[in-house]
């Protein structure tokens, strides 16, 4: 698609310039001359007002760095043109094209120190470039400081210019559209704040072949309406065998849904493209309404949250206040006022041994002192009844089964490097690690379906740390196990799916940091995988770690708190992420690097400060709602993985409830017994 030249002497903006070689960077350039003489025969096939540019990178935009504007799409001559011109001046005729050159000349409006964002290639977060257009050549009002005028941003650029075209990740925020050039270079994008992208691509799909990228569902590449030019796109893309006989549908399969599928469904608008048409059929997309939902995400407009409160924590639980909630039988009185004591200050640490037991459901909220007893015999007997399955096995039968020999050796291999700067774990003979070792086997024998997989010993070790008994040890660990087993299966889905709870909490508190970690291919939070694997384990100090499990494991103030010390830990980092300029491999350093420089008492208090703004506003979509557990899951519209994980609150009862019995005798020589820290002050900070 060539644009025509205008007969010679011609001052038309559309003419010739944009093919004349230009000195300077990639821009848009205002080009300035006599008004125009001649027009070619122009239509206009499609007109979207509400079609704003941000100028801005700041968190929350104002009124002077948005500019409305209206896009069109013009046939002119044998040409089409896409033009955007802001609303003050988007019936005039003078029109600015993109350029491959810029002029050396002209001053720009912004000083040249005047730091500005450059979003490089793919801006997602969706703020102008760097290179700023060409102002008009006006004189300035006497004693006013020049400024950049709207009109200044005024684009036109024809299609057989455009390379690809990046739609926004369905969420929150009003969607956008990329454009990138031949050249590599991004026009200014553009944001629908009244809809009518999908009306948008449906006219530019009528000139224009688009189809969706195979590495990136929401990148679009744009070919012309030549079967063999696309075909020869393909073969120097690579992007198929030669002998592949369905190139169509392995071409249009959506990437995430092999890896992250749960973090974006989104719709692809252009198959029908793509696809063979049956006779008589229009080729053009069927024409849904703008504002119809895209199906697999709840599309909202921006949700206005209201001002962050302030929050205070607590000082920590100590013996004395945990004795008045001890009434006459050893049962425990005023339990949710005690809970939420537990959340807002932690315990001491000399309180931790017995108050752990309850907060992981070894032992009842509920029960008296006499039932905790049973229960505590009951589960030994059950836990060496497990450990002798695998002590028992030769040498020569573990050889003939490879399974338990694989635990074993993963086992082996990850407990000798946990925690070993703790004094509780190091030395060649510390035994610390046999306990460890034997816990972790003999949960391979109670969960034969999960067995060990690398990660459980760092959940193992603070407990082991705390409790200092073998058996107590290992039923707390199956507790917090209950609430974090699906972290560990082989297919991931529940990682994936707290990924994605995470991306959309994120989304509704800050949707301008989501844009640039989207804009900086990081949008999927891979980075954070860790955190929600091992619940921060390798994130804070070991003592921080106790404080925040223990404060995670209330269940207070709902579930899936340890989404929000995610977000919280964003938020903290937020400024620095987007204003250094970060890329995908700066930021994941800079997220790595965080490691042991966090204060928890810091994180929870942000923490629980996001959730009282989240649930404070009243107009908060319903699937924010479900991760905060202020309305019942929906049902799934899709069948479901078989055995489903438990849900990630820590409020599910221990599996086996403890039976009245009669009083059980005090634990026999065969347990493990460690001694107590002589520095219990260093369990915590």
């Amino acid at each position: 698609m060539a644009l025509p030249a205008p007969p010679p002497g011609d001052g038309s903006s559309l003419g010739p310039s944009l093919l004349a070689p230009q000195a300077g960077p990639l821009a848009c350039r205002l080009l300035l001359g006599p008004s125009p003489r001649w027009f070619p025969p122009t239509q206009v096939v499609f007109e979207k007002g509400g079609v704003y540019l941000h100028t801005s990178a700041k968190k929350y935009q104002d009124r002077d760095s948005l500019i409305a504007g209206v896009i069109r799409v013009v046939e002119k001559d044998n040409d089409v043109l896409l033009h955007w011109a802001p609303v003050e001046e988007a019936g005039d005729s003078t029109q600015i094209l993109f350029s491959k050159k810029d002029s050396s000349g002209g001053d720009s409006c912004a000083p040249e120190e005047e730091p500005t964002f450059d979003p490089g290639y793919e801006p997602d977060w969706a703020v102008i470039s760097t290179v700023r257009p060409q102002p008009r050549h006006s004189e300035p009002t006497r004693g006013a400081e020049p400024s950049c005028p709207q009109g200044s941003w005024a684009f036109s650029v024809s299609l057989g210019e455009l390379k690809s075209i990046r739609r926004s990740k369905p969420g929150l925020s009003w969607a956008y559209l990329v454009l990138v050039t031949q050249a590599g270079g991004s026009l200014p994008a553009l944001h629908f704040h009244r809809g009518g992208t999908r009306a948008l691509l449906r006219v530019l799909s009528r000139y224009l072949l688009l189809a969706s990228s195979p590495q990136d569902s929401r990148l679009y590449l744009v070919f012309p309406h030549d079967s063999s030019a696309l075909s020869n796109s393909f073969h120097h893309l690579q992007l198929f065998d030669q002998d592949s006989s369905n190139v169509v549908s392995r071409f249009l399969q959506d990437p995430y849904s092999t890896t992250f599928s749960s973090f974006s469904r989104v719709t692809n608008f252009f198959r029908g493209a793509l696809q063979p048409q049956p006779e008589g059929a229009a080729s053009d997309l069927p024409p849904p309404p703008d504002d119809e939902p895209e199906p697999g995400f709840e599309v909202i407009s921006c949700v206005e949250l209201g001002p962050r409160p302030t929050v205070e924590r607590g000082p920590p639980v100590t013996e004395e206040e945990w004795a008045r909630h001890v009434g006459p039988e050893g049962r425990l009185q005023q339990v949710p006022e005690l809970k939420n004591r537990i959340f807002s200050g932690g315990l001491s640490p000399s309180l931790r041994r017995e108050a752990w037991k309850f907060l992981l459901g070894y032992l009842s909220w509920e029960g008296t002192a006499e039932e905790h007893k049973a229960h505590v015999r009951k589960k030994t007997d059950e836990y060496f009844r497990m450990k002798l399955q695998w002590k028992s096995v030769s040498p020569e039968q573990e050889q003939r089964n490879s399974l338990l020999h694989g635990y074993r050796s993963l086992i082996e291999r990850d407990v000798s490097r946990t925690d070993r700067t703790n004094k509780f774990y190091e030395g060649p003979e510390n035994p610390g690690l046999g306990l460890l070792n034997d816990i972790l086997l003999t949960y391979c024998m109670y969960h034969f379906d999960l067995g060990y997989v690398q990660g459980m010993s760092d959940l193992l070790s603070p407990i082991l740390y705390v409790i200092q008994n073998e058996v107590d040890a290992f039923w707390c660990f199956c507790g917090f196990m209950e609430l974090v087993q699906g972290n560990f299966e082989e297919s991931q889905e529940t990682m994936k799916r707290q990924l994605g709870r995470l991306l959309l909490l994120l989304r509704v508190l800050d949707p301008q940091l989501c844009d640039f970690l989207d804009s900086q291919d990081s949008g999927s939070l891979c980075f954070c995988f860790r955190w929600l694997l091992i619940w921060f384990k390798r994130e804070f100090p070991f003592p921080d770690v106790l404080r925040l499990w223990e404060v995670l494991w209330t269940g207070l103030p709902g579930p899936n708190l340890h989404l929000l010390v995610a977000c919280a830990i964003l938020d903290m980092e937020r400024d620095t992420l987007m204003l250094s300029g970060f890329g995908s491999n700066e930021i994941l350093k800079h997220i790595n690097e965080l490691t042991m420089k966090l204060s928890v008492e810091d994180v929870l208090t942000r923490a629980e400060a996001l959730h009282r703004q989240l649930t404070a506003c009243p107009e908060l979509p319903h699937n924010v709602q479900e991760i905060l557990g202020m309305a019942p899951p929906t049902e799934p519209h899709s069948p479901s993985p078989p055995a489903p994980p438990p849900p990630l609150s820590p409020t599910r009862a221990p599996p086996t409830p403890p039976l009245p019995t009669d009083t059980a005798p005090q634990p026999d020589s065969s347990l493990e017994i460690l001694p107590e820290e002589e520095d219990d002050d260093g369990a915590d900070s």
